[in-house]
């Protein structure tokens, strides 16, 4: 994606973003994800407002992953992502790291996202999905969703509720990192500014 001006219909799309609360974004998020056409919005809403919440209460947690930092992140659609092989890395990508800390000056919302935050955010945020892929926190978070795909008596089979773990990450950060509003929001402003758009500026890799 190629990053251009904000104009006065993209700065108005913005400000719409911003009066949203972050639960929303997550039902937002849970609806374009392939998998949940059809679904009941209000089921969306529920499984949106319990991973915001499994993310927000997770004890924060020293990333093992190194992390590198490249340009190319704006071409790629990009903010970060995080690949578990050969080793676990988490890499940022500097030029859509800068588009952000621009859009946070030029949109007023510094208070909500402090200077050098979002690169701590972005680091917090791929933690998550490390925690994810590696230990019992997959398990822990299908729990908190409640999604019973079987039932055989007194056992449960839970499922996989794609877009979930994205949701979670961004709460963890907004907790772990102290911002005022969840990284979503501003996803969503980078997504409004960039053209063409390329998908969420998170990525993972197996």
């Amino acid at each position: 994606m190629t990053a251009v001006p904000p104009g006065r219909a993209a700065r108005a799309a913005m400000e719409e973003l911003a009066a949203l609360d972050d639960v929303e974004f997550g039902v937002r998020l849970l609806a374009n994800t392939p998998t949940h056409e059809g679904r009941d919005p209000e089921l969306l809403r529920r499984w949106a407002r319990a991973a915001d919440a499994y993310g927000s209460a997770l004890a924060p947690a020293a990333s093992t992953a190194r992390v590198v930092e490249s340009d190319g992140g704006l071409a790629k659609g990009l903010l970060a992502r995080y690949t578990s092989k050969p080793v676990p890395t988490v890499e940022l990508f500097t030029d859509t790291l800068a588009l952000a800390e621009e859009l946070t000056d030029r949109l007023g919302w510094r208070h909500w996202y402090p200077a050098g935050s979002v690169r701590a955010a972005a680091i917090a945020h791929e933690a998550v999905h490390e925690r994810l892929h590696h230990g019992p926190a997959k398990k822990d978070l299908k729990l908190a969703l409640d999604h019973v795909v079987l039932r055989a008596g007194r056992h449960r089979l839970y499922g996989h509720v794609a877009g979930a773990d994205e949701i979670a990450a961004h709460a963890h950060a907004r907790t772990a990192c102290g911002l005022g509003r969840s990284p979503l929001l501003l996803t969503a402003a980078l997504a409004t500014a960039a053209e063409p758009q390329h998908g969420s500026p998170h990525g993972r890799e197996k």
